[in-house]
């Protein structure tokens, strides 16, 4: 096992490059635990190393995660791990909010997820003066199209902590609240976004709220923008090769993982152009493709150099601690500003569902809402909110009986 991470020697080569963690801090030390159980005896030292080095109380400077993304489904998973702390904690906010139904009692849950959540990283955002250490506290899926009801939670999530970054999904109706959360200076993380026209417009965005916000005075000193990517989800859950089919093309895994980097650099090149405030966050990540029998990992080795957010929720980064080929494994400094392959690109602006999303008008605001990939992803993330919601139910029955 090479002494230092992957994650670790990508950002030696990547300057202003952050790694967050994708799930809730909540379950940090557990993690850390299970991997060192199942770690090869021979690795466990140096996997040790490793850990102690992306997250430790203490030193917040030296963390390797320098932020954190979160949702209802992740918080859910930290009361998962812990269901006799969070009984008593569940019991107390019972308690303390007579007549609460299960609605009620799973905001109260959720907040208390991300306030406990973000305390842990208010070192590091107080040592990075304010610059890092966020938490990135998504309002609910289910409201992914009701504009009053995301300001309304977005204020709530804001209030509980100044490192928490509100994840406003990339529909419609979210950029109109990303511009007017920024332009009272609340730090925004816009998410459910794959396609170019979503990016550049919540840049622009972004931009107009800064515009409002330094107009009127407002205090910009702990605030912050970042821009997802949801890659894999655009390529595979979006249905990039079955869009391709329809054309009569066969893209391999190598193919569709190029399709969605084509997106990513595209938007990170006009962000440096344009001078734009928000960084770029990549999220849903894969190992792959497979290229000559070596497994490669593209989705982080073209992004070298990159001065982005790239957050890893545990199994993937389980995934690079046993990478076959970490020791071949060599970041090409600047990679990100390499282009895809010019018969790659051909190939693929011959799929209206890639050139739509590689195009900066490929889609007006009006039409994000009925994107295949948004449509999923917020059905999916919406089931796993219900899901927190029933589980707050059956702590109100249980508190009844």
């Amino acid at each position: 096992m090479n002494e230092k991470h992957i994650l670790e020697r990508l950002v030696d080569v990547s300057p202003g490059m952050e790694i967050w963690w994708d799930s809730s801090p909540l379950i940090l030390s557990a993690w850390c635990q299970q991997m060192l159980e199942k770690a090869a005896p021979g690795d466990r030292d140096v996997l040790q190393r490793q850990l102690s080095r992306m997250y430790r109380s203490g030193a917040p400077g030296e963390w390797l995660f320098r932020g954190v993304t979160t949702n209802p489904r992740l918080s859910l998973q930290a009361i998962d791990a812990d269901r006799e702390t969070w009984a008593g904690i569940v019991d107390g906010l019972i308690e303390k909010n007579q007549g609460v139904d299960k609605e009620g009692l799973f905001w109260l849950m959720y907040k208390e997820v991300i306030k406990r959540g973000s305390d842990m990283f208010l070192p590091l955002f107080e040592a990075s003066g304010y610059k890092q250490g966020f938490l990135s506290g998504q309002v609910d899926p289910r409201d992914v199209f009701d504009s009053d009801a995301m300001m309304r939670q977005a204020e709530e999530l804001a209030a509980l902590n100044p490192n928490v970054m509100i994840k406003i999904p990339g529909s419609k109706e979210g950029y109109s609240v990303i511009e007017a959360l920024t332009a009272r200076g609340i730090s925004t993380n816009n998410t459910l976004t794959f396609v170019l026209p979503q990016l550049m417009d919540c840049a622009n965005s972004v931009k107009r709220g800064l515009e409002t916000a330094r107009k009127n005075g407002v205090d910009l000193s702990r605030w912050r923008s970042v821009i997802t990517h949801m890659e894999s989800r655009y390529g595979d859950l979006g249905g990039l090769r079955n869009f391709a089919a329809e054309k009569g093309i066969e893209l391999t895994d190598g193919e569709v993982r190029l399709a969605e980097l084509a997106i990513f650099k595209k938007a990170y090149r006009l962000l440096n152009e344009g001078g734009y405030n928000s960084k770029m966050l990549s999220c849903s990540l894969r190992v792959g493709p497979t290229v000559d029998g070596k497994l490669k990992l593209w989705h982080l080795e073209e992004k070298a150099g990159a001065d982005i957010v790239v957050t890893c929720p545990p199994p993937f980064i389980d995934e690079l601690s046993t990478f076959p080929g970490d020791d071949d494994l060599v970041f090409e400094k600047d990679r990100i500003w390499k282009e895809i392959p010019g018969e790659v690109m051909d190939k693929l602006m011959r799929i209206p569902y890639f050139e739509r999303a590689y195009e900066e008008d490929g889609y007006t605001r009006d039409e994000y809402n009925t994107h295949p990939a948004l449509i999923k992803t917020a059905d999916q993330f919406s089931a796993a909110t219900v899901e927190m919601v029933e589980f707050a139910g059956s702590c109100i029955e249980k508190a009844q009986r």
